[in-house]
């Protein structure tokens, strides 16, 4: 039985990792967060460094409950960008992190 108070996070961020198919390149990013200004600091550098770059599809998802989270597809087709992306931090049973 999982203790309401116990959850999983990551401990730090990592080096990006690059996925090339079909003449687009992909960049798989993650961060350990607190809160909603953190991930939007983190958004915003990101978006800066990566300006030339299309979409910058993400999810995030926050606290022991994981009732906060966020998914954005930034006009790629619904659905098809960002509920993936919390897929995997939903399979993975992690949260406080982007």
């Amino acid at each position: 039985m999982k203790d309401k108070y116990s959850y999983k996070t990551v401990k730090s961020s990592v080096e990006p990792v690059i996925f090339k198919e079909k003449g687009s390149k992909f960049i798989g990013m993650v961060f350990p967060v607190q809160d909603e200004s953190e991930i939007n600091h983190i958004l915003d550098a990101i978006k800066s460094e990566h300006s030339k770059a299309n979409h910058h599809c993400y999810a995030w998802q926050l606290g022991s409950t994981r009732k906060t989270y966020r998914v954005n597809d930034d006009g790629e087709p619904t659905h098809s960008a960002g509920m993936p992306v919390y897929g995997q931090i939903q399979a993975f049973d992690v949260t406080d992190v982007l």
